[in-house]
C-alpha cells in the first residue's frame, strides 16, 4: 500500500463496519493470533491475550481461548506481541543499499515504520532526489515516511553541494501529501540568529501543519531555548546524560539513537535514575553501516542494546513504538489496541528480540526471520548513475604552492568536535608540508557545478596515517573526500573512486587494498546488501591497517561526518576552511610565508 493513502484508509466505513462485526463476533476475523503475551505500551503490562485482525485492523484484544473464527489463525505459542517497531530518524543513504534493500533487511526484524530523511539524495540530485525517495519506498511492506531535507547545503555560503533548496523549495516540497514533516535542521546558528533563510524553511513546517526535526548538537542554555521557540521540536543529537536531561527538562522529543553505541550506558542509566520513560523518548538508528545492517539489523538492534545495558523491556519498546507514533503524529500505530493499525512484531524473548512473526497493515509480511512476499526494486533514475564530475587527479594537486623557507597554517584539531589551531612547518621545492603530526585533508567539488579544484587542509589529533582514504559519501555535501599521509595517497584514492563513478577506497603504499563501488549517486550500490556488506566490512578491515583508531572519536564513522560544516568548529569544505559560528571562509590554510628558517628573531 502507498504511504499516500495512509491513515485514511482506515476510515474505509466498510473495514469499520466488518471490523465491528468481528469484534462482537458477529463475523470472522481474517486472522487470528492465540496464546501470545502482549506488551501492553499503555499500561507497561505483560498480559496474555489473544488479537483478531481485519484488513489492516485490529478489531478485537481479547481474552486467550474465546475466540476460533478466522479465516487462519495462528498459534503463538506463549512469545511476545509488541507494535511495529518506528525508527523516528535515519538515513537509507547511511546504510548504501537501495531503499528495497533497506525494507527486505529490517521488516523481518520486526521495524515496519522509518522516517526517512534523504537529504544525501536531495544534496546529490536535488527535487530529483526527493522525488526518487517517495517513488522508491511505494509498496515495500515497510512504511516510509519521508520528510523534506531542510539543509541542503548544511552550511550556505560555506559549501556547494549539488542543489540549494530554500524555503520556496522546502514549502512546495511539503505540499506533497507523502512528506511528514521537515527533517533535521542542521544550520541551528542561522535558526538562533533569526536568519531568513532558515527561519523561512522552519517557518514553511509550522505553516503546513507538520513536525520540523531538529540537529541540536551542543546546544544549552537560551541557544536550546531559542532554537526550540523557532518551531524545532527534536532532537538525536545527544553528547552525554546531563544533555540528554537538559533537553527533556526543555520539552524536546528525543530520537535517541544508536549510532553513538558509547553513550547508550549513560543514557540508560540517567532515565534509571528518573524513575520513569518520558513519553517524549522515541528511539532512531540515525546510520547504520551495510556490514551492521547485515548483522545485527535496524532499530532492533538499538532495542536489543538499550535492553542489555539495563534498561527495562518494556520502556525500551515503548520508545520504540507508541511515543514514536505519537512523534510522528500517527494515531494509528503504536499500540495494541482495537482501531489501530495491525503493525506486529512477535519476539521470542525479551532480551535478543528475535521476531517470530511480522505484520504489516494486517498482513504477514515475515515469518521466522525470512519475508513472506518479494520486495519490489525501482531502478534510481539514469543521471543518478553520473553524478561525479571528475577528471583524474595528480599528487600535484594536493599540495599547497608557496615561495620561502617555513609557513605558518592554520590546522582543523581534533575529531568530532573540532577546534581551530596553527602550526609552523617547512616548505620544501615551493610546496608547504605538512606539520608534524598532521593529516591531509581535501575536499573537491565532485557536483559539476563550480570550481573542482581541491582544497586542502590538516588535521591534528587523528593519529598516524600509513595510507590514504578517499569517499563520496561525505556529510552532507557529499564531494569527493580525502584522507592521508601523502598527496601521492590522496591522488591514488581518488582517482580509484572516481573511475567507479563514486564509493570509497583505501590505499597504501601504492596499492588499493580495498574499494566499494557506489555508482548510484556516489552514495548507494544497487547490489545486494550481502555483496555490499562485504566490500564494506574489507574496507573497515584495511583502514584498520592505515590508522590506529582511538575510540570514541577517532573512528572510522568520523571520516565521513569530518566535512559536516553546519556543526560547531572548523570543517574543511570544497570552498576551503569553513566556521559556521565564526560565519568565516578561509581558502588556504596558510596563514603566512618566511623567508628564511630564523624569521622569529626579527
Amino acid at each position: 500500500m502507498s504511504a499516500l493513502s495512509q491513515p485514511m484508509d482506515l476510515a474505509d466505513p466498510a473495514l469499520r463496519l466488518r471490523a465491528t462485526a468481528a469484534a462482537r463476533g458477529a463475523a470472522p476475523f481474517d486472522l487470528l493470533l492465540t496464546n501470545g503475551i502482549v506488551i501492553d505500551m499503555a499500561t507497561g503490562e505483560r498480559r496474555p491475550a489473544d488479537i483478531g485482525i481485519c484488513g489492516a485492523l485490529i478489531a478485537s484484544v481479547h481474552t486467550p481461548g474465546t475466540r476460533a473464527d478466522a479465516a487462519r489463525a495462528i498459534d503463538l505459542a506463549g512469545a511476545f506481541v509488541s507494535p511495529g517497531l518506528i525508527d523516528t530518524h535515519m538515513h537509507v543513504e547511511s546504510s548504501m543499499v537501495t531503499p528495497a534493500t533497506y525494507a527486505r533487511a529490517v521488516l523481518a526484524r520486526g521495524v515496519t515504520t522509518v522516517a526517512w530523511d534523504p537529504h544525501e539524495f536531495g544534496n546529490v540530485h536535488g527535487l530529483a532526489g526527493v522525488d526518487y525517495a517517495i517513488a522508491a519506498t511505494r509498496d515495500l511492506g515497510l512504511r516510509f515516511v519521508v520528510l523534506a531535507p531542510s539543509c541542503v547545503p548544511s552550511a550556505p555560503g560555506l559549501e556547494r553541494g549539488g542543489a540549494d533548496f530554500d524555503a520556496a523549495t522546502v514549502a512546495q516540497i511539503l505540499a506533497r501529501p507523502e512528506i511528514g514533516g521537515i527533517a533535521e535542521v542542521m544550520t541551528m546558528r542561522d535558526v538562533i540568529d533569526g536568519r531568513p533563510r532558515m527561519s523561512g524553511i522552519v517557518h514553511a513546517g509550522l505553516q503546513a501543519g507538520k513536525p520540523v526535526c531538529g540537529h541540536a548538537r551542543g546546544l544549552s542554555g537560551p541557544d536550546l531555548q531559542a532554537f526550540m521557540a523557532a518551531g524545532v521540536s527534536s532532537d538525536h543529537e545527544l553528547t552525554s546524560a546531563g544533555d540528554l536531561m537538559e533537553k527533556l527538562r526543555a520539552g524536546l522529543t528525543i530520537e535517541m539513537r544508536g549510532s553513538h553505541d558509547h553513550l547508550l550506558p549513560e543514557f540508560v542509566a540517567a532515565l534509571n535514575r528518573l524513575g520513569r520513560l518520558p513519553q517524549t523518548v522515541t528511539l532512531c538508528t540515525d546510520d547504520v553501516f551495510p556490514d551492521d545492517l547485515l548483522s545485527a539489523g535496524g532499530l532492533d538492534d538499538v532495542v536489543r542494546r538499550l535492553v542489555r545495558y539495563g534498561m527495562a523491556p518494556e520502556w525500551a519498546l515503548q520508545a520504540a513504538t507508541l511515543n514514536g507514533a505519537r512523534r510522528l503524529g500517527r494515531d494509528d500505530l503504536g499500540l495494541i489496541a482495537a482501531g489501530r493499525r495491525a503493525d506486529i512484531a512477535v519476539f521470542a524473548d525479551l532480551s535478543g528480540f528475535a521476531a517470530d512473526l511480522v505484520i504489516a497493515n494486517g498482513a504477514v509480511v515475515a515469518e521466522d526471520g525470512a519475508l513472506a512476499r518479494p520486495v519490489p526494486d525501482l531502478p534510481p533514475p539514469a543521471g543518478f548513475t553520473r553524478s561525479v564530475h571528475l577528471a583524474p587527479l595528480s599528487p600535484d594537486d594536493f599540495t599547497l604552492p608557496a615561495e620561502g623557507a617555513r609557513a605558518r597554517v592554520a590546522t582543523i584539531d581534533q575529531p568530532r568536535f573540532t577546534r581551530w589551531g596553527e602550526a609552523e612547518t617547512e616548505i620544501r621545492d615551493g610546496r608547504v608540508m605538512p606539520p608534524e603530526g598532521a593529516t591531509l585533508i581535501s575536499v573537491i567539488h565532485r557536483h559539476g557545478l563550480a570550481d573542482p579544484r581541491p582544497r586542502v587542509g590538516f588535521l591534528r589529533g587523528w593519529g598516524a596515517w600509513r595510507g590514504g582514504f578517499a569517499t563520496t559519501v561525505s556529510h552532507d555535501s557529499h564531494n569527493l573526500t580525502l584522507f592521508g599521509a601523502t598527496p601521492e595517497d590522496l591522488a591514488l584514492a581518488a582517482n580509484t573512486v572516481i573511475a567507479m563513478g563514486g564509493g570509497m577506497a583505501a590505499v597504501s603504499g601504492g596499492e588499493v587494498l580495498a574499494r566499494l563501488a557506489l555508482p548510484v549517486s556516489g552514495l548507494v550500490s544497487d547490489a545486494a546488501l550481502a555483496d555490499v556488506a562485504h566490500d564494506f566490512a574489507k574496507l573497515r578491515a584495511a583502514m584498520d591497517r592505515i590508522v590506529d583508531w582511538q575510540p570514541p572519536y577517532l573512528i572510522f564513522k568520523a571520516c565521513f561526518g569530518a566535512t559536516l560544516a553546519c556543526n560547531a568548529g572548523p570543517h574543511q569544505t570544497d570552498r576551503g576552511i569553513a566556521d559556521v559560528e565564526r560565519g568565516t571562509l578561509l581558502a588556504s590554510p596558510i596563514l603566512a610565508v618566511y623567508p628564511d628558517t630564523d624569521h622569529r628573531k626579527g
